[in-house]
């Protein structure tokens, strides 16, 4: 499809930039519109064409179709938790008053709040003595979230609405007359073109309305700033951190709680990350990342807060720390080792106490447990099983299951396996391959090369419904740890960022590479995936190696790396990309990756799928339709390149079953479509 070019040029530090699709970044015309309909009848033409999606969908849905449940929370005399029966849109929130779940109570049916299933619960947070539960809702995905309270005695809501949240944490102090949480109060355009600032922090008391709100904490001279504001476990202090975006570190502060004194900078050296995570008395502990790139434990006297007061409770480890809890008067740890989790116990005087049981290869994504409570429940998954939650009796030292298994999923049929490979400037790094058992390496086995590499994310093992359905008809899934990820702490985010994001590109290649010199595919087989900044990396990497790939999914990608931080939510990024219109020097090396900006034309491109939605407010769809349009523009062989817009739907965040299962099918259909794959399913 030809798209209407623009004479638009920029000036960056003396260089001429064409940017002729600057017109496809306005969502409101309706040249835009009938330019994006259009995209979408070409691209619904292409996969009515294919017999097989229908059987793809039908396995998905297959795969898909069970009860999943998240980690249990306890909470006065009951155990609260989701629960999707299967082919639910979103998940209900139940409560029970046994952890085998015997008997089931509604609290929460978010399917209920709207039509297209799309309203989606993001945080809920019990007051001290359990009677209401603040609870966060988003609508079509997107990152704004409205506040609404729940009476758990009656079930019935008060009658108050919390607006303009973005982000927000929500903090009950221990009267239960209210919370702290945060909110944007000058915010009024929330159009993907929009953006907020002065984030503030307010005191909401129960049933009264939102305008009579106190202000806790604002600052107007720093606007950009974003701030989390806890209670401390004894009630006495509320605790403030201070952040810029989505940079890794964070200034701490504290003042007496309910008071109207200013808050005491506690910590503000500006050196690292810093957690809170309980206190006892005047003694606070924090993880960290400051001198331990991969986390550590401390203790803050905060009547003697200088740093050679602080106390190192748990000294940073060869493995990177990435979910602490205190349970039982214990330290829970989840580490990474090696970008999959293991679980160990530490005594508060930092002694080591045992490592749970847990099969290899896993991620944990939830630890539930209170300070005094003396069981803990523990949610892991990895890429052939779906969420599995254990409970652990600490009195009993006794680790059992509260899910059941899954029947029809044979987790047992495949196999992972964890190799280490040789990116371009001699690093090594680490990459998970599942497979069936007894695989046969022809070397045109179709594979499928996952990767993300930014925001310290961690790429560790995980169950999907489409996923298992590749596996299951033969095809090889691998994920690489490429650097930009926090698999290995701060400084193997650091090495993929800026001026180094290259390396990230390097590593992805170079676990392509290494699939095809090892025998388990050709070029022609082999796909890649990402989203969002991995969305990024698809685009960068069919620009810069277009021959080693047979198809590409590029999914909610950034792909304007010189406009991103004009749009939403993209201001916050330039810690991770840079500024080319502020920095001479961020420019020179952000062009030179730039996925919109070095597609080439008369190039071959890999058959590839670009998919976003209209209302997603974190990545704007207009870097997804841009890069369409100039790949389309460019691409000199008869492989498609088509542009997937999903409707009424955001970043990914809360996205309805129904909606998950037609755009995986879609994914997957133009795999198998385009690799050639053969399969009767």
């Amino acid at each position: 499809m030809e798209t209407r070019i623009d004479n638009v040029v920029d000036n960056f530090h003396g260089t001429d930039v064409a940017d002729p699709y600057r017109w496809l970044e306005d969502e409101s015309s309706e040249e835009v519109k009938e330019w994006t309909n259009k995209q979408q009848e070409l691209t619904k033409k292409y996969f009515d064409k294919i017999p097989i999606r229908d059987s793809i969908k039908d396995n998905i849905i297959k795969y898909t179709d069970f009860p999943k449940y998240s980690s249990l929370k306890k909470k006065g005399d009951y155990y609260y938790f989701f629960k999707n029966d299967g082919l639910q849109n979103q998940p209900v929130f139940y409560r029970s008053k046994s952890s085998n779940l015997s008997d089931l109570e509604e609290i929460i049916n978010p399917n209920e709040l709207n039509d297209e299933g799309t309203a989606a619960v993001t945080n809920i947070s019990f007051s001290p003595d359990n009677s209401m539960m603040a609870y966060a809702i988003s609508y079509n995905g997107s990152d704004w979230q409205e506040i609404r309270i729940r009476n758990l005695e009656t079930g019935q809501d008060y009658n108050e609405l919390l607006e303009k949240c973005k982000f927000t944490n929500i903090s009950w102090d221990k009267d239960n007359g209210g919370f702290y949480y945060s909110c944007y109060p000058n915010a009024d355009d929330f159009s993907l073109a929009g953006g907020a600032d002065l984030n503030s922090v307010y005191y909401h008391v129960v049933d009264t309305p939102q305008k009579d709100d106190k202000l806790v904490y604002q600052d107007k001279e720093n606007s950009q700033y974003s701030y989390v504001a806890t209670v401390s476990d004894d009630d006495k202090y509320i605790i403030l951190s201070r952040y810029y975006g989505t940079e890794l570190k964070n200034n701490v502060y504290y003042k007496s709680q309910g008071s109207d004194e200013d808050f005491t900078g506690l910590i503000e050296d500006g050196e690292g990350y810093y957690s809170y995570i309980a206190n006892e008395d005047d003694v606070f502990y924090f993880y960290t990342t400051n001198n331990a790139p991969k986390g550590r434990v401390i203790a803050i006297n905060i009547k003697h807060p200088e740093k050679e007061n602080w106390e190192e409770v748990i000294a940073e480890g060869k493995d990177t720390l990435s979910i602490i809890k205190l349970i039982n008067n214990k330290f829970v740890i989840t580490y990474l080792h090696d970008a999959y989790s293991i679980v160990k116990i530490f005594n508060m005087d930092g002694s080591e106490e045992k490592q749970l049981q847990l099969p290899d290869f896993i991620s944990v994504y939830e630890v539930n447990g209170e300070k005094e409570d003396t069981e803990m429940f523990v949610g892991y998954t990895s890429y052939a099983y779906p969420l599995k939650i254990d409970k652990y009796d600490f009195e009993k030292d006794a680790l059992v299951s509260v899910t059941e298994e899954i029947k029809h999923i044979k987790s047992e049929s495949f196999e992972t396996k964890q190799i280490f490979y040789t990116s371009k400037d001699g690093t090594k790094i680490p990459m998970f391959i599942t497979h069936k058992k007894g695989l046969n390496l022809t070397g045109d086995v179709p594979t499928l090369l996952y990767g993300y590499g930014g925001y310290n994310a961690s790429m560790t093992p995980s169950y999907s419904a489409s996923q298992l359905m590749w596996l299951e008809s033969g095809g090889v899934y691998a994920v690489a740890n490429i650097r930009g990820g926090g698999e290995y702490g701060q400084e193997w985010n650091h090495a993929g960022i800026l001026e180094k994001k290259q390396n990230v590109f390097d590593d992805f290649i170079a676990a392509a590479e290494w699939l095809i010199e090892s025998g388990y595919t050709k070029p022609e087989r082999l796909a890649i995936m990402g989203a969002s900044n991995g969305g990024l990396l698809v685009g960068a990497c069919i620009n810069q190696r277009p021959d080693l790939f047979g198809a590409a999914l590029c999914m909610v990608p950034v792909t304007d790396i010189l406009r991103f931080h004009r749009f939403t939510v993209g201001r916050f990024w330039t810690k991770e990309f840079g500024n080319a219109e502020e920095n001479p020097e961020h420019f020179e090396f952000m062009y030179k990756y730039s996925p919109l900006h070095n597609v080439k034309d008369g190039t071959r491109y890999p058959a590839t799928l670009i998919t976003t939605a209209d209302t997603d407010d974190r990545v704007v769809p207009l870097h997804a339709k841009k890069f369409a349009a100039r790949l389309q523009a460019a691409q000199a062989g008869e492989n498609p390149i088509l542009l997937r817009v999903e409707k009424n739907a955001g970043h990914g965040m809360g996205k309805p079953t129904s909606k998950v299962i037609e755009e995986q099918t879609d994914l997957y259909t133009f795999l198998f479509n385009e690799l050639d794959i053969q399969h009767d399913f």
